[in-house]
């Protein structure tokens, strides 16, 4: 393995234990600072920060579905594992790189939550739109997702992905 390749790694766990460390950090202090409590307004009417324990998926669906949600943590785990593998160590892939350790972090930040509690802490509320709560790993996912097929959409050509294929070169 390239020095490149190492760094490319490297960068990547460090970079996924920072956002997945934020994430737990961030429901830790919901739930020191939020949980019993009325929500805390942060622009009334708009946003605020109100507790809520999620034992479902995105928008409360699939109730209490913890081994098919873990099960798809580790299916993306494993893609995300092997994209880097595969990944030419090259700034072009930069973007994609921290994509996938967006997706990746908040994937890891959430199965924390169900292997440990049983249910997600979400505090994140926008009021004004009734959006359902979320948290900080929903974020990551949800941006990393949108950036991820951007880039595949607009930034990336072909012969960019070609790296990334099962079949031999």
């Amino acid at each position: 393995m390239t020095k490149q390749k190492q760094s490319l790694i490297i960068s990547f766990l460090i970079g996924f234990a920072i956002l997945a460390g934020l994430d737990q950090w961030t429901k830790g202090l919901a739930v020191q600072s939020l949980k019993g409590q009325k929500p805390f307004v942060i622009w009334n009417g708009v946003f605020e920060f109100y507790y809520s324990e999620n034992r479902g998926a995105a928008f409360g669906m699939m109730q209490e579905k913890q081994l098919f949600f873990f099960l798809i943590a580790v299916l993306v785990l494993g893609a995300v594992a092997y994209l880097i593998w595969k990944m030419p160590p090259e700034g072009r892939y930069r973007p994609l790189a921290v994509c996938l350790m967006m997706i990746s972090a908040g994937a890891v930040g959430n199965m924390i939550d169900r292997v440990s509690q049983g249910y997600v802490v979400d505090f994140l509320y926008f009021k004004l739109i009734n959006f359902p709560i979320f948290n900080v790993a929903d974020c990551y996912v949800t941006v990393g997702a949108a950036c991820l097929v951007f880039l595949i959409m607009f930034y990336y050509k072909d012969e960019d992905m070609a790296c990334f294929s099962f079949k031999k070169h």
